[in-house]
């Protein structure tokens, strides 16, 4: 198993940047394909972006492509989201979660087996 724990969560002016990580413990990350995820209070969790377990085919929810970048490194069992330009609607609770590479291609968040505890977005415009 895998335990996570995100950070550098905060708040920020609209079109501001900010860059989570994602720390993990436990079996290494490489055995997993790692998400980003959020949830905007009253609203259902909602996915932000996946990368498979090279860390060479990042994927992106509509919403923040061309904004966020996700990036992993499997020898420090860590994972990146680089936000930038970033607006009140990126409001959310975000979190990491992990799910064996070996599984099917999903980005529903019900598919990730392992979550954080989340970290806290807030944008102000």
């Amino acid at each position: 198993q895998v335990q996570l724990v995100e950070s550098g969560g905060g708040l920020v002016q609209a079109g501001g940047s900010l860059s989570l990580s994602c720390a993990a413990s436990g079996r290494g990350i490489n055995n997993y394909r790692m998400g980003w995820f959020r949830q905007a209070p009253g609203k259902e969790r909602e996915f932000v972006a996946i990368i498979g377990w090279r860390g060479t085919d990042p994927s992106y929810a509509d919403s923040v492509k061309g904004r966020f970048t996700m990036s992993r490194n499997n020898y420090a069992n860590m994972v990146h989201l680089q936000m930038t330009n970033l607006t009140p609607e990126d409001t959310a609770i975000y979190y990491c979660a992990a799910v064996g590479r070996q599984t099917s291609y999903s980005t529903d968040h019900t598919h990730f087996n392992f979550w954080g505890q989340g970290t806290q977005v807030t944008v102000s415009s």
